[in-house]
């Protein structure tokens, strides 16, 4: 999947919390949103908050979906917030390789 194509899809799916998101459309996702959030906080700080809590829906549905793609339930994220460790744990899970086609835990 493409840059534009990832950034097209997670807007179109901007709540969509079941299915699947492959590495690729979860990581070109972040890196839109790192460097949108970059640009708007030089213009003005209030513009780059603004920006997060537009894109807030889709990051937290596309990171469930990529979860999913790994046999994890989307509440797995959660995760992240044990301090520093959670953070480690989220970044390996979410670049592992997509999982053969099982329902994922509730």
């Amino acid at each position: 999947m493409t840059f534009n194509e990832s950034v097209q899809t997670c807007f179109q799916k901007y709540a969509e919390f079941k299915g699947r998101a492959s590495r690729s459309e979860f990581w070109w996702w972040v890196l839109f949103n790192l460097i949108a959030t970059l640009c708007f906080s030089i213009i003005d700080e209030r513009l780059s908050i603004a920006f997060t809590v537009a894109t807030l829906l889709p990051y937290l549905a596309v990171t469930t979906r990529r979860l999913h793609d790994t046999n994890r339930s989307g509440w797995a994220q959660l995760v992240g917030l044990i301090p520093l460790i959670g953070f480690i744990i989220m970044i390996v899970w979410l670049c592992q390789a997509g999982q053969p086609d099982e329902q994922p835990a509730p």
